[in-house]
């Protein structure tokens, strides 16, 4: 339980404690400490026995109340990993700002959210620490305090909250359907005729698929993405991108395999606009990727694309596909993080927020550019590093799921070569133009979490049948 309560009790403690929070010193230590123990903590809640617990109650149907799976246990050690890498980035990222002391509190608070997300036990649960996420998560884009940044904090407030409300109606309907919408693989006995049938139960799907689409950037309520990135923190980016566009996955994935169930849902309208949607998304995430000038803006608009490729498995409904789906979410989440913290260190060294001004850096930030170019080779799918594995399975998924399908694979390849056009050119730029002699590499509490998501992305990709082992339970569970 402590998993928890912890994070929000740490982020409190540095709120309300002023010289603890404005010395840089113990700020730093107080901060590392605590990343190591909410880190630890999930780890360890992830390894061990698990637990169920029923926290209280909103109404005398509306537990909150908090367990934990094999999907928790995924998302935990995920969460952990990458929350930790991208905090120590931030310190050599923030070492100049005054204020940093604020975004650390937002930092270890929003780390509390996702915790409650990954260990919800109903749909009820889900919802809240949901919508607690998107709250805390804000103000990683706020921070800056500029108009830029309010405008893109409020945009990402607006979808957000807006897709959570489509969410918040289908919890409604659902609950008139099956008082407690307590998670099971498989999916829930559900009531229809509580609310006028079937097709009544497949229209609210899909509207919540919709909804927590918002998060996970699916088309139409994807725009919030290239706007907030652009002008958050590269810190907060990282985590943005890597985990909190998952929240919106990870709530998919108990809509549709643990309330619904996919036998309810397999060959409906509902599968094939869902599968639509999504590789319409990586199509155009990819296309607007490969246009954007600036890079931030289109490592943004790539996390629109990479993430329906996960959307895209899970409406699958497949064994593989769903493989394919959870192993992405992974090896995306790794990769992804390293490309914004990779475009931190440029920014930061250089001051160069546009691909075109990276010329030459390579050979100023060797280290930074050779991780950079790790993570475009796993997001491409180049063997042996992580993403190829995942897009195989993918295509194997929509290979299994019918005629209408095939579609998918070829989609896939036009946007991981796209996918190619728009990461590669600032590597190729980096190491072929003349070196830049007012750059130097990023220090060394910058760079270190480069390189162990690097080599993480690697490891990964070779080691991808003992995670394959992991992750099969939860496939056989739900399909």
């Amino acid at each position: 339980m402590e998993l928890i309560w912890l994070p929000f009790l740490l982020g409190v403690l540095l709120l309300v404690l002023r010289p603890l929070r404005e010395n840089a010193k113990a700020r730093t230590a107080y901060v590392t400490a605590s990343l190591l123990l909410e880190c630890g903590a999930a780890v360890r809640t992830a390894l061990g026995p698990g637990f169920s617990l029923t926290l209280g109650h909103l109404a005398d149907n509306l537990l909150i109340a908090v367990k934990v799976d094999s999907l928790s246990r995924v998302f935990l050690v995920m969460g952990a990993a990458i929350w930790l890498l991208a905090g120590v980035f931030a310190f050599g990222y923030l070492r100049d700002d005054k204020r940093s002391g604020w975004f650390f509190v937002v930092y270890l608070l929003a780390f509390g959210a996702l915790c409650g997300i990954a260990c919800s036990a109903n749909l009820v649960t889900l919802y809240l620490f949901f919508e607690a996420l998107t709250l805390t998560s804000s103000l990683l884009v706020f921070y800056p305090c500029t108009h830029e940044a309010a405008m893109a904090g409020l945009k990402y407030l607006f979808y957000s909250i807006g897709g959570a409300f489509l969410a918040l109606l289908g919890i409604f309907f659902l609950t008139r359907m099956n008082e407690g919408l307590f998670f099971l693989p498989g999916g829930v006995a559900l009531y229809t005729e509580a609310v006028g049938g079937d097709g009544v139960l497949l229209l609210i799907t899909f509207l919540m698929l919709i909804g927590v689409g918002a998060k996970a950037g699916m088309y139409p309520l994807h725009g919030w993405l290239p706007t907030a990135h652009p002008v958050a923190p590269a810190p907060a980016s990282a985590v943005l991108s890597g985990l909190i566009v998952k929240a919106g996955v990870f709530f998919a994935i108990r809509i549709v395999y643990y309330i619904v169930g996919a036998e309810t849902l397999r060959g409906t309208w509902v599968q094939y606009a869902w599968m639509v949607l999504a590789l319409v998304t990586v199509f155009i995430g990819s296309m607007l990727a490969y246009m954007e000038p600036v890079l931030k803006k289109r490592l943004a608009y790539s996390t629109v694309s990479q993430v329906s490729y996960i959307l895209f498995g899970l409406s699958l409904l497949t064994n593989a596909g769903m493989w394919g789906a959870l192993l992405h979410m992974i090896y995306h989440a790794v990769a992804k993080c390293g490309l914004f913290l990779c475009a931190g260190a440029f920014i930061t060294q250089t001051g160069c927020t546009r691909v075109d001004d990276l010329r030459g850096v390579g050979k100023a930030m060797p280290v930074t550019t050779a991780c950079f170019a790790a993570f475009a080779l796993s997001l491409v799918g180049i063997p042996p590093f992580s993403g190829f594995v995942s897009k195989w399975y993918l295509a194997i998924g929509a290979h299994d799921a019918g005629m209408l399908a095939l579609i998918g694979p070829a989609v896939l390849l036009i946007s991981a070569l796209l996918t190619a056009g728009y990461l590669f050119p600032p590597v190729v730029r980096g190491f072929f133009a003349p070196a830049r002699p007012d750059t130097a590499e990023a220090p060394a509490v910058m760079t270190l979490p480069l390189v162990v998501l690097a080599v993480l992305t690697l490891a990964l990709g070779l080691a991808s049948l003992p995670l394959l082992e992991i992750l099969s339970p939860i496939t056989r569970a739900v399909l």
